[in-house]
């Protein structure tokens, strides 16, 4: 390591692939994944190559080191553990009453009358009755494309009717 604090790339060369394959079996335990070990193998040397410098040459290399590669692996589990609780998926969604006054349920029943028979009838199927737009697609003889833009004009119509 003295070597590469010095410059010489050659020993800075020699020591990452002698490094490499202890660090990549340490890592790929901590995370208990290969690719997430893969990452933090690559922040573990860009670390290692950011903080060379505070090496000192009396000290043994190899702890050092690992405690760089430590730190790395838990700001990695941190940032898992965040993400994996910001991206809860329920299996089924609650559903939201709304609460409609008169006048709004009354103009939003008379928009849905007054769409074209092709835009209602996709709207209610994929909509109301729960169908996938392929299988609404399919049941009216159109592309799931065309349906999606039915549907899509639909919104517009009674968005438009509802805002006025």
């Amino acid at each position: 390591m003295l070597a590469a604090q010095g410059g010489d790339r050659a020993s800075y060369r020699e020591l990452l692939d002698d490094l490499v394959p202890d660090l990549r079996a340490y890592l790929r335990r901590t995370m208990n994944d290969a690719e997430d070990g893969e990452d933090a193998l690559q922040d573990t040397l860009l670390a290692l190559h950011r903080y060379r410098h505070t090496y000192s040459p009396g000290r043994p290399f190899e702890p050092w080191l690992f405690a760089i590669a430590r730190n790395v692996a838990r700001d990695h589990l941190h940032k898992r553990r965040q993400r994996r609780d910001r991206e809860r998926h329920p299996e089924i969604l609650p559903e939201q009453a709304v609460d409609l006054d008169e006048g709004v349920e009354r103009r939003l029943h008379e928009g849905i009358a007054a769409l074209s028979p092709s835009q209602r009838e996709a709207m209610m199927m994929v909509k109301l009755d729960g169908y996938s737009v392929e299988e609404a697609a399919r049941q009216t003889g159109t592309s799931p494309g065309a349906l999606k833009l039915r549907i899509h004009r639909a919104y517009l119509a009674l968005k438009q009717l509802l805002e006025s």
